[in-house]
């Protein structure tokens, strides 16, 4: 099984490679086989990528925004031609289903691309200031060269809304994927010069921890976006505030997802296995936390434990899969030390907790695990573990549950499920997130804002929004008659 790309890198519309840097061994999860071998970008190669954007981007910006949109929309419909392929490339690069890429990851990815390319041409509009005689007006300009830097979790997915907005907005963008998975950014540069990007405006190049610090400190790039940990989001924020540059941080969370004992509890439930186990369980906005009125939390858990244990768990290219592997060796031994903790402090193991038995032995593996009676102040209950564990807590009242889902220093999502739509209004606009729920959970179609407060970031993907974030406010004051001096 074999995803060698024709190089690393893909700067100025054409592949680049540089052997000087350190090799990237591109490894399927669920097999543990190598397949493909890149080489992280050197400084020539940062050099190359961002002069390459910097000389692109102004004849980019003076396009008008409906020629921009309809390049970014022909990119979208090339994405769905080739979903099968794409969906299959991002099984490889992640070990997540077949069944579960092939409907939530390039259609994703194109759904930006569409979406932007589509309001691009009336979302970017400035106003008219009238000031008596005179008058003033906006408009919005683009940043220049934006920097974007992905997670492993949804490579595709990432690399378009980032993409999506950046050059909607005029901008040009140098994109640097996860090290974990550096070849779908790649498909997706190929499609965006496919549909006609002209050259320079979208690269992708490789990279390990001593690149990111090679964008983020260049004096050429004006905006970072960055979607990662809270700790890698501390450094780049601060390395960015130190010379003033625009940043959007997507961060991580340990969200709470709340259910009211007058909740339907089949969907309640499937709302915590979606919010817990999707991507087996690596996605920053999952309700890890889940708070279940005391009413309800034996049968609750009862019914969790037969869905659970009923998950298909396999082969990511079977169809029929339904959980895949971690996405590397060492995600999960960091899962599998976060289920001993849950252990040995105490938590109540309901089901999982260790390895699957019916896949390879050489695969990244973690069984889909559920704790009961969890603590507030349990390791597992206050880190982000980003793997499939679902921790069950109890709760009497909302006034006690609002108070203790935001005892967190993340903030990125939240959920409730109840039938009471006056009690889920009220809860959520007290809970301290930036994205939430009611009675369903991690549904992020592009045409909402996605994004956190507190620790978990700032800014927003996706939606109007966005473009927000790729662009500044100019502003001019005409005056229409002669200057009065006082001297």
């Amino acid at each position: 099984m074999k995803a060698q790309p024709k190089a690393s890198h893909f700067i100025d519309g054409e592949y680049v490679e540089d052997e000087a840097g350190s090799v990237i061994e591109s490894i399927y999860p669920a097999t543990g086989e190598v397949i493909a071998r890149l080489h992280a970008a050197t400084p020539a190669i940062v050099e190359k990528a961002i002069a390459a954007a910097k000389r692109a981007q102004p004849e980019w910006a003076a396009m008008s925004p409906t020629a921009r949109g309809r390049i970014l929309k022909r990119a979208a419909d090339i994405m769905r031609e080739k979903n099968r392929e794409l969906s299959e490339l991002e099984t490889l690069d992640t070990g997540k289903p077949i069944q579960e890429t092939i409907v939530a990851d390039p259609t994703s990815g194109a759904d930006s691309f569409e979406f932007f390319g589509g309001i691009a041409a009336t979302a970017l509009n400035g106003s008219y200031i009238p000031l008596g005689g005179d008058f003033a007006y906006t408009k919005r300009v683009p940043l220049g060269v934006c920097v974007g830097i992905g997670a492993w979790n949804y490579p595709q997915q990432i690399a378009c809304w980032k993409g999506g907005p950046a050059l909607a907005a005029g901008n040009a963008m140098v994109f640097k994927p996860s090290e974990n998975t550096p070849l779908g950014a790649l498909a997706i540069a190929e499609i965006l010069h496919e549909a006609g990007l002209p050259k320079g405006l979208y690269n992708v190049i490789q990279g390990d921890r001593d690149t990111g610090p090679l964008l983020v400190n260049h004096p050429d790039v004006a905006k970072i976006s960055l979607t990662g940990s809270v700790p890698t989001g501390r450094k780049v924020a601060a390395a960015a505030a130190a010379n003033l540059k625009h940043v959007t941080m997507e961060l991580g969370g340990k969200s709470p997802l709340i259910v009211f004992d007058d909740a339907d509890i089949d969907s309640a439930i499937g709302g915590a296995m979606l919010g817990n186990f999707y991507s087996t369980g690596q996605v920053c906005s999952n309700g890890t936390r889940v708070f279940v009125q005391k009413k309800i939390k034996d049968a609750f858990l009862k019914r969790l434990k037969s869905r659970t244990e009923a998950i298909v768990i396999g082969d990511p290219m079977d169809e029929a899969t339904q959980l895949g592997p971690m996405v590397s060796w060492a995600q999960r031994q960091k899962v599998l030390s976060y289920i001993e903790k849950g252990k040995a402090e105490g938590a109540r193991l309901i089901t999982g907790g260790g390895l699957p038995n019916n896949v390879s032995g050489e695969g990244y593996y973690v069984q889909p695990t559920v704790f009961a009676d969890v603590t507030d102040n349990m390791t597992i209950a206050r880190e982000e573990i980003f793997g499939p564990v679902m921790c069950v807590l109890d709760f009497e009242d909302e006034a006690e549950v609002i108070d203790r889902a935001n005892g967190t220093e993340f903030g990125l999502s939240g959920g409730v499920f109840t039938a009471a739509l006056s009690r889920a209004h009220r809860v959520v606009d007290q809970l301290e997130a930036g994205t939430l729920w009611i009675n369903t959970y991690n549904l992020c179609p592009v045409e909402i804002p996605f994004g956190g407060s507190k620790q978990s970031g700032f800014g927003r993907e996706n939606s109007a929004a966005a473009l927000e974030h790729y662009s500044e406010l100019k502003t001019v004051y005409v005056g229409m008659g002669p200057v009065v001096a006082p001297y």
